[in-house]
């Protein structure tokens, strides 16, 4: 069950949230901190119920207020507890110094970090940093961060992983890379992205009782898809549905040697429910994937003009599985782009458009960062440096909606939050899973989903098929191995 929230913000809407409920709603910071640094220690014990000695990694911020609160549970509560402070004590202030002057009071001894201060934890709490960082880290924060993830203990983070840009899912230099984060009042959207999941590891969430009447003053710019929302998207079939209902998509793509990739995509559109499925590729080809998959419609297309009658009874196109940057792919490229209807545009027609670009309304874009960068004309590295706004431009130049791929696929339309998938597995890094997921797209869109909807929800049942594919074991995932899964996702009862 998925129970962390939907909505997600960037550090300076949490701020202003926080400031809300404090100012308007009589709140004292104070209380906002004791409640934070409670929550974390009930996550701690929770997660590791037989630690017995826990380091408690502080900054001079409010973070480090939050983590001296749950240094004086744990104390209380009998573990061994030692609290490490980083940065200057006499820059501590206000309801942080409160907290840091009532462990002395108890008795929690507070030290200086070295390099090998935490190697004999059970637990270590990174209270470091928090959300408010937009800078590298150098000097002793680094040295602390580093620290940490040398320590050979698994490590909580409060609110945040230091060192994590709290917008972008970017490591500013360096990052704690923590097995479960806790995180405060509301998600923020880089921890589902970029590096995100790999610094936060397990995320798991507490509002500190901010009362309901704030979260409506803040928009979220961005919003988690979960099994509940994709449900929504996929009612039950009228008994009376015939083939025609759930349209026809047609596939095109697979040149010399590449025939596996549209196979991909013509399956996955098929399993996921298009009435018919059509292929538009190399003669040599078409005869044999018929075959293997005689569901298929096959037919060899070795010229712009042998589309013609396939475009006139389709009812959306996937255009770019194998389909590589030939004449042959250029022509059949063309052709298509004066059609009206739907498309799902991916891999080498991506490339194709990146040579030529183009504006529609009316197609879906899945690039993943080394696409995305010919699209913008940057390098990769670039993408990933903010996918939140990489994506937003790849919108605003392409129009349609926009996919970027990768850890945290991001899916952006011109009226909505960005999406976020937060779904899937590194065993998805394998040669065909985009042509499978193009395929997922265009048989939703078939079945008359609205281009956002279809791509959040092809997003969503994709990423999810590769999870329970994974129950296996993620190394040698193959891309066929989600299909059965997708047919049990895109049925509402199993979603």
């Amino acid at each position: 069950m998925d129970t962390l929230p939907h909505h997600l913000y960037r550090a300076s809407d949490v701020r202003e949230m926080d400031r809300i409920a404090i100012e308007e709603f009589g709140i004292p910071g104070a209380t906002l901190m004791s409640r934070a640094g409670a929550a974390g220690f009930v996550a701690l014990g929770v997660r590791w119920p037989q630690a017995r000695s826990v380091a408690v990694v502080c900054g001079i911020g409010n973070n480090g207020g939050d983590g001296f609160v749950l240094a004086r549970l744990a104390h209380v509560a009998g573990m061994k507890v030692i609290v490490f402070q980083v940065g200057e004590a006499t820059r501590l202030h206000g309801d942080a110094q409160a907290a840091a002057q009532f462990l002395n009071v108890v008795g929690v001894p507070i030290k200086q970090l070295d390099s090998d201060s935490l190697r004999e934890f059970d637990v270590v709490v990174d209270a470091l940093l928090g959300t408010g960082l937009d800078r590298e880290v150098s000097g002793e924060w680094r040295a602390a961060i580093d620290a940490i993830n040398h320590s050979g203990a698994p490590v909580l983070a409060l609110d945040i992983p230091s060192g994590l840009h709290s917008d972008t899912g970017k490591i500013l230099g360096a990052a704690v890379r923590a097995q479960a984060t806790i995180s405060f009042i509301g998600l923020k959207q880089g921890m589902f992205t970029a590096a995100g999941p790999d610094c936060c590891g397990v995320i798991e969430f507490d509002d500190l009782r901010l009362p309901a009447e704030v979260y409506p003053r803040i928009t979220a710019p961005a919003v988690r898809l979960t099994p509940q929302y994709i449900q929504r998207l996929l009612p039950s079939r009228l008994r009376s549905a015939h083939k025609g209902d759930n349209g026809h998509v047609l596939v095109i793509g697979g040149d010399h040697g590449m025939s596996g990739a549209v196979r991909l995509a013509a399956e996955a559109a098929a399993r996921t429910g298009s009435g018919l499925t059509s292929v538009a590729t190399r003669s040599a080809h078409a005869a044999f994937l018929s075959s293997v998959r005689p569901e298929l419609m096959c037919h060899g297309v070795e010229h712009a003009q042998d589309l013609h009658a396939l475009l006139h009874r389709a009812s959306v196109i996937a255009i770019g599985p194998g389909l590589g940057q030939s004449v042959w792919a250029r022509e059949l490229f063309a052709a298509v782009l004066e059609t009206h209807l739907p498309l799902v545009v991916d891999a080498d027609a991506l490339n194709l458009l990146a040579l030529k670009p183009a504006t529609r309304d009316n197609w879906v874009l899945t690039p993943h960062p080394g696409e995305a960068a010919r699209l913008l004309g940057c390098t990769t590295t670039d993408i990933q440096m903010d996918r939140f706004q990489a994506v937003r431009e790849l919108q605003q130049r392409y129009g349609g909606v926009c996919i970027l791929k990768g850890t945290g696929t991001l899916i952006c339309s011109a009226q909505q939050p960005i999406a976020v998938c937060d779904a899937g597995n590194p065993g998805m890094a394998s040669g065909g899973m985009g042509d499978v997921l193009t395929g997922v797209i265009a048989g939703l869109l078939a079945q008359k989903l609205s281009l956002a909807d279809a791509a959040c929800a092809g997003v969503y049942i994709h990423a999810a098929a590769g999870d329970a594919a994974a129950a296996a074991g993620e190394r040698g995932l193959l891309a066929s191995d989600l299909m059965p899964h997708i047919r049990r996702l895109v049925n509402p009862s199993s979603v």
